[in-house]
């Protein structure tokens, strides 16, 4: 496969960042050694005067980041998919193809680089699929996954029903990891790869406290079995309350948690006791 892989990239955009959006699709169309199929998805926005070689999805409204993201790998072609963010950039033109040839390994679902922010601010640590987080984290499989730049297998993606498209935002890698996982995919950072990313807070959106526990309570009800399910809740719920502790954005943490505990979260799949396991030996016990 890596020798001429084809590629599906798949770049979601509501046209709101235009010189980040070009210098994303510059990097990406510089690309060497594989077949790019590159379709940016108009969130909410008519995709217009972008580079010759870029195919656009016009969505009339915005359908959130899975769906649009869903949307995207429908009509992208590829045996791979490259979900990517239009405020990334590849600092080489080989990062594509190193990391496609992890996928020599037919075991292997999908494959996150290292993210870096190009002005040299601290990465996020939830960039680092890894408890210890120093120097980027070590190499290897992993159960957990950064959304905003990877690679899955498309047959992968599709057994498994690709990105939970009604979470909207948050919490949707976490679904997708705990599905691959369950079906005994393989999921390996690769640190040695690096890819640019600013280093922004998810905070920054008006809808995160209510649609982080709301989609933290979509995926126990989707994924785990009883009662684990009610303890991963109680625990983030704990968390959630140590961490934040101003008031107005509890309030609204706890009501998106109600939200979640009325609401339809979709398709129930519990996760079988085997995979239980193999997450908690890789130190990501499905609890937290």
């Amino acid at each position: 496969m890596s020798a001429r892989a084809s590629v599906a990239a798949v770049v979601l955009s509501m046209g709101n960042r235009p010189a980040e959006l070009a210098r994303a699709l510059e990097s990406l169309l510089d690309q060497q050694g594989v077949e790019l199929d590159v379709v940016v998805v108009g969130n909410g926005w008519d995709p217009v005067d972008l580079p010759d070689g870029v195919r656009t999805v016009h969505l009339p409204e915005n359908v959130g980041i899975p769906e649009g993201r869903n949307v995207g790998a429908a009509h992208a072609r590829g045996d791979l998919v490259f979900f990517y963010d239009d405020d990334a950039a590849l600092p080489t033109p080989d990062v594509l193809h190193r990391l496609v040839t992890t996928f020599d390994d037919p075991s292997v679902a999908l494959v996150q680089p290292r993210g870096v922010d190009p002005t040299g601010l601290p990465s996020p640590r939830r960039w680092v699929p890894r408890l210890r987080t120093g120097d980027g984290g070590r190499d290897g499989d992993v159960v957990v996954f950064w959304e905003a730049v990877c690679v899955v297998r498309r047959s992968a993606f599709d057994a498994v029903g690709g990105w939970p498209g009604h979470f909207w935002y948050g919490h949707e890698g976490i679904d997708l990891a705990f599905r691959l996982v369950d079906a005994g995919w393989r999921l390996v950072y690769r640190p040695d790869v690096e890819v640019n990313h600013p280093a922004t807070q998810p905070s920054r959106h008006a809808v995160f406290y209510r649609m982080n526990a709301r989609n933290r309570v979509w995926v126990a009800k989707r994924n785990l079995p009883h009662p684990l399910s009610f303890l991963y809740v109680a625990t983030w719920a704990a968390i959630t309350v140590v961490r934040v502790r101003e008031p107005r954005r509890l309030s609204t943490w706890f009501r998106g948690l109600a939200e979640g505990v009325r609401s339809d979260a979709g398709e129930r799949r519990p996760m079988s006791w085997h995979t239980v396991a193999r997450l908690t030996r890789a130190g990501r016990p499905p609890i937290v």
